[in-house]
């Protein structure tokens, strides 16, 4: 019986840890049925390495991008780069962009980081992976004022079923991750377990998990059957419902 396959929608293969046995993790993936991958950049040294890899059949999207944490490494060098790559490449998408409000020193910098990222994405009728931690009324006070129809992925969500909703009703796929493992994330839980399904995808932000770099897009699997459990879904059928999710943008 053919193994259901699965799209990591969230994973930084450029990090140096991946990176240096991709092949290998790539294999191991494949047979978990994690087939497909879609790879954000962090900061603009990431760019180049992922706009080298736009051929390779295991590769869904690309998105460039600075991650909040640093935006202070997005500069108007960076801003006119991320411009042309996005004139240049149109299967490119805009990540991972956004706010973390833990980290309140950089609040004022990464709101302006995100906006002109924004634009850009705006520009370019491209979709955003989106970082959104603690910062959620910003965050969609943002898209509202930007009039940002181009929808994306809340990357990583961590909040409760109307928080979801509300990212939903602004265009957003809500992207499942390991927080799905810990059976004391009640919230999320409820929210993975109730929300209508075709608003939802699966992730492993790889190779971060738990404070370590440890994680592969391998243990992809592990939270799809977790989902699936979640929902009372045949493991084919939820497979299925994910990729027309992932289709659709």
């Amino acid at each position: 019986m053919k193994k259901p396959v699965f799209t990591d929608t969230h994973c930084h293969l450029a990090e140096p840890i991946l990176r240096c046995r991709l092949p290998e993790i790539v294999a191991q993936a494949a047979e978990q049925g994690v087939a497909q991958f879609i790879v954000p950049a962090i900061t603009p040294n990431d760019w180049q390495t992922l706009l080298a890899w736009q051929t390779q059949p295991e590769i869904h999207a690309l998105a460039l991008g600075v991650h909040p944490w640093f935006c202070e490494t997005y500069s108007p060098q960076s801003h006119a780069d991320l411009a042309q790559h996005l004139h240049d490449n149109p299967s490119l998408w805009v990540g991972e962009i956004g706010l973390d409000f833990h980290h309140t020193e950089l609040r004022e910098p990464q709101m302006a980081v995100f906006q002109q990222q924004l634009d850009l994405a705006k520009q370019y009728s491209r979709p955003i992976i989106a970082h959104n931690v603690k910062s959620l009324d910003t965050f969609t006070q943002i898209i509202k004022q930007k009039r940002f129809k181009c929808g994306g992925i809340a990357h990583a969500f961590s909040g409760s079923l109307e928080q979801a909703k509300i990212l939903i009703q602004m265009g957003f796929k809500i992207g499942i991750g390991t927080l799905l493992l810990n059976p004391n994330a009640k919230k999320t839980r409820a929210a993975a377990q109730f929300l209508p399904i075709e608003h939802l995808l699966i992730e492993t932000d790889s190779p971060f998990w738990r404070g370590s770099n440890q994680a592969t897009p391998v243990l992809l699997a592990q939270i799809a059957q977790e989902l699936a459990n979640l929902r009372g879904m045949d493991l084919a059928d939820l497979a299925a419902i994910l990729a027309e999710n992932l289709a659709e943008m």
